[in-house]
């Protein structure tokens, strides 16, 4: 059984220079309201680039931290469950076993897999450690999207289901790898396809047809 160990949110605070980000996500404890827009209480700063019903909860596996206390030591935030900006820390669930369209049942809430996250810059900062983005471009530790098809609420300590299977052979892993990392050069094909899928997040989906267009 799959246990969320911590659900974690932020507000918008001042990051770098003028800039402001939501990263620094921290546990809440108690019920909290999953909407289609993501957690009572979470932001993003970037509404360009992050949030949106396709980007309502992130998740990214705890079973990544030893590796990353392997390449940055000690680092005080891999303590943190919400290291990397993600609003779901769990154990035993990577992005390996994750198809897109699975299907989660998170306390009353029902979540629905649809991306890999894509790294940002702004990783590097949290953690101030260059090169991080590209060493998450190399090994896949990207952790995923859920758009929410049923609002409720959750918290941590909740069990996450998995209550259907998305499609056969599209894990986060290979969506991942086909879109932005282990396919050099870029296996065109392989994106058209990728672009194709009906469960796939809109917007990454949009992102995907300008770029075959070019």
């Amino acid at each position: 059984m799959i246990v969320v160990d911590a659900i974690c949110v932020a507000n918008a605070v001042p990051f770098r220079g003028d800039e402001q980000s939501a990263i620094a996500k921290q546990p809440v404890t108690g019920k909290v309201e999953v909407t289609a827009l993501g957690l009572a209480g979470d932001q993003q700063a970037d509404l360009v680039h992050h949030g949106g019903p396709d980007m309502a909860l992130h998740h990214y596996p705890r079973d990544h931290h030893d590796y990353w206390r392997g390449e940055l030591g000690d680092h005080p935030l891999l303590d943190e469950p919400g290291a990397f900006g993600s609003n779901l820390s769990t154990a035993g669930l990577t992005e390996e076993q994750v198809l897109l369209g699975d299907r989660f049942r998170l306390g009353s809430a029902l979540l629905e897999a649809c991306q890999p996250r894509q790294p940002c810059w702004k990783i590097e900062h949290r953690f101030g450690e260059k090169a991080m983005v590209k060493r998450i471009m190399a090994t896949g530790r990207c952790g995923w999207f859920y758009r929410v098809i049923e609002e409720g609420e959750a918290k941590a300590g909740d069990a996450l289901e998995k209550v259907s299977e998305g499609l056969p052979e599209w894990s986060m892993a290979r969506l991942f790898g086909g879109i932005w990392g282990t396919s050099t050069p870029v296996d065109t094909d392989l994106l058209r396809e990728i672009s194709e899928l009906p469960l796939l997040a809109d917007k990454l989906r949009y992102k995907l047809v300008a770029k075959l267009d070019v």
